[in-house]
């Protein structure tokens, strides 16, 4: 039925041929079957252009000629012998090839700018042969036209195949056989190159047999490469095949290979133009989970992640643990204001008896303060929506932010305004701690006692009882501390800042200068600045939007928000309650009346500071959810 359907297919289109007005024999003896004729009678006549054995061993042996060929007549000559007259068109390879054939519609070989018909590449159609589990045969038929492409024949690929591995790459593997891409852009090229490696880089099973590791394709896309390819911005960043080029790939060790250490500096340039020497030595695909292959990675890896979970574990607990003893003492208080009758509720009376000007307003922090203060706020936001699309490369949150902050060129400038800005923030705030300490003439006694005393912000023993007798709390053990100007929580976040702004900053700074710092750090370094960078990163983030958001807003004392950092301002009910050492100090020192607040708030910064702080609260609580959500699913 096949055959004769094909038959028909031609009949049709000689019949178009026809109308047109083509001169064609006309049919003496029209055959009742096309397809009944024999091919032996094809090859008397014909054993000039194709003989039998031949066609018997190709792959279209048992197919009969005229379902390619049209055959119109057969006459007898005077002699009594058989004459074939044949009109036919060319062969129509769709015929039979439907599947190849639609694969081959939309496939560079069938452009405008490279035409390519199947005939090229598959010969004579009576003697062709399959070159289906020959590799080798398929790279020398590519060959034959793509010569700039030879060098495959040197590469680590080839070599394999000569040695009986049919796993190993050839054209096709990459390119495809039919359906060959257009590769007109850098964006499109950067993609093939790398899909294609890791197609068969990523198989672990393939890459076992083969005596080959598969943590290539793994680490690529753990780098700022890899993560850019994932995101969409191929395009922005290099490929498999510009390092390891396209059909010149050979091993490392072979000097005439493109990641051979003699020619890694001249590799590195096309992209990199100052790399050093020292540049080279960065490990391209490093693992650091391997603490054998890379120990310095892998104990970097384990502290930085030793650090993230035991800081989150610990701070975590001391969280919920003081939003439930805060809700029952909170609960317990107005049971008490409603029935002051009940003995168990009395108890909290004296604790919320009338303070005199409990409203009065006194200044916390001073203009400057707040300066500084707004500037972590807006730095902070800017640095966590650039990074963590990196970071969550593989979301599709990560990718559709990505997106919107208007790819990696933008996000990226955005990112480095946000680290010059904390770095500004950082030196002033350095600046003052040394006016306090050595030029600040308010502050009175050694240097030893203002760097552990009360308006310091150093860890000192009171904050190690004030962290004990906070955990009986938790518990009913005892009551509630009061504190002085800074409580232990403030001094960790604090300092957990200048922690940050130091290990964050400075590998951010040498991922942003790599070939600067290349000229006196070994290239390994700068793996270790990746990952010290990527998990501080993670970790400073986390902490802020879940830990600093219930210390500063949502606890039940404080919620829904306290703009404390934006107006300055703090009650005498506050201290009296929360910070009752420090108003008594006030109080002996004689300086009370210089932080009352004279005038107040003006109406228009109220407005402005409360839309900022909403804004960030709600831009902070929607990356903690995503955060949670990528790492638990």
């Amino acid at each position: 039925m096949k055959h004769i359907k094909y038959h028909v297919n031609h009949l049709l289109r000689l019949s178009v041929v026809m109308g047109a007005g083509l001169a064609l024999p006309i049919c003496a003896e029209p055959l009742s079957s096309q397809a009944s004729m024999d091919n032996n009678k094809c090859f008397e006549c014909h054993k000039e252009k194709i003989h039998k054995v031949d066609f018997e061993e190709s792959v279209h042996k048992g197919i009969f000629c005229t379902s390619c060929h049209i055959e119109t007549t057969h006459k007898e000559s005077p002699e009594k012998k058989s004459e074939c007259i044949a009109s036919f068109l060319e062969p129509e390879c769709s015929s039979c090839h439907a599947e190849q054939s639609k694969e081959y519609e939309s496939s560079v070989h069938n452009s405008q700018r490279l035409p390519i018909p199947c005939a090229q590449c598959h010969q004579d159609i009576h003697t062709i042969k399959t070159k289906k589990d020959s590799k080798i045969a398929s790279a020398e038929q590519c060959a034959t036209c793509h010569s700039r492409s030879s060098a495959y024949f040197e590469s680590a690929h080839f070599r394999a195949l000569k040695e009986d591995k049919n796993d190993a790459a050839t054209c096709t593997d990459c390119h495809g056989v039919h359906s060959i891409s257009k590769l007109n852009d850098r964006a499109t090229r950067t993609l093939f190159h790398t899909e294609a490696c890791i197609k068969c880089h990523a198989d672990e099973p393939l890459m076992e047999k083969n005596k080959q590791t598969p943590i290539a394709a793994k680490t690529y896309f753990d780098s700022y490469h890899g993560k850019n390819v994932r995101l969409g911005y191929p395009e922005k960043v290099a490929g498999c095949s510009d390092c390891h080029s396209a059909h010149a790939i050979l091993e490392a060790k072979d000097p005439n290979s493109t990641i051979h250490a003699q020619n890694l500096t001249k590799t590195c340039t096309q992209c990199h133009k100052d790399a050093s020497e020292s540049f080279t030595k960065f490990i391209a695909h490093a693992d650091h989970s391997d603490a054998k292959s890379s120990p310095a990675l892998y104990w970097t890896f384990v502290f930085m992640t030793s650090l993230l979970v035991g800081t989150f574990i610990f701070f975590w607990l001391h969280t919920v643990l003081w939003a439930m003893r805060a809700f029952i003492e909170k609960h317990d208080q107005a049971r008490a204001l409603s029935f002051p009758d009940i003995k168990s509720y009395s108890r909290f009376l004296k604790k919320n008896h009338e303070v005199h000007d409990a409203k009065k307003l006194y200044h916390r922090f001073r203009p400057i303060h707040i300066v500084l203060h707004v500037a972590v706020v807006s730095s902070f936001l800017a640095l966590a929506l650039t990074g963590l699309p990196l970071k969550f490369s593989g979301t599709g949150w990560g990718q559709k932010l990505m997106t919107l902050l208007g790819g990696p060129v933008n996000a990226g400038l955005i990112h480095r305004i946000g680290g010059v800005v904390t770095i500004g923030y950082f030196i002033v705030a350095l600046i003052m701690g040394i006016h306090f300490l050595f030029f600040d003439k308010r502050q009175k006694g050694t240097f030893r006692e203002k760097f552990f005393g009360p308006d310091s912000l150093c860890p000192n023993r009171r904050d190690l009882r004030d962290l004990k007798a906070m955990f009986k709390w938790f518990f009913f053990r005892g009551p509630k501390p009061v504190h002085e100007r800074w409580t232990y929580w403030e001094k960790f976040d604090f300092l957990a800042v200048f922690w940050g702004v130091a290990v964050i900053g400075s590998s951010g700074l040498m991922l942003w200068f790599p070939s600067f710092f290349s000229l006196f750090l070994p290239g390994w370094m700068f793996n270790l600045a990746t990952i010290i960078h990527s998990d501080e990163a993670l970790l400073a983030t986390g902490f802020i939007f879940t830990v600093h958001f219930f210390n500063t807003q949502f606890r039940p004392d404080k919620f829904p928000f306290d703009f404390v950092v934006f107006h300055g301002h703090i009650s005498k009910e506050e201290l009296l309650t929360e910070r009752t050492d420090q108003w008594e100090r006030y109080q002996k020192d004689g300086v009370i009346e210089d932080f009352e607040v004279k005038k107040p708030t003006p109406l228009l910064w109220a407005v402005t500071y409360r839309i900022f702080a909403v804004t960030a609260l709600a831009l902070g609580l929607i990356l903690a959810a995503l955060i949670v959500y990528s790492l638990v699913t």
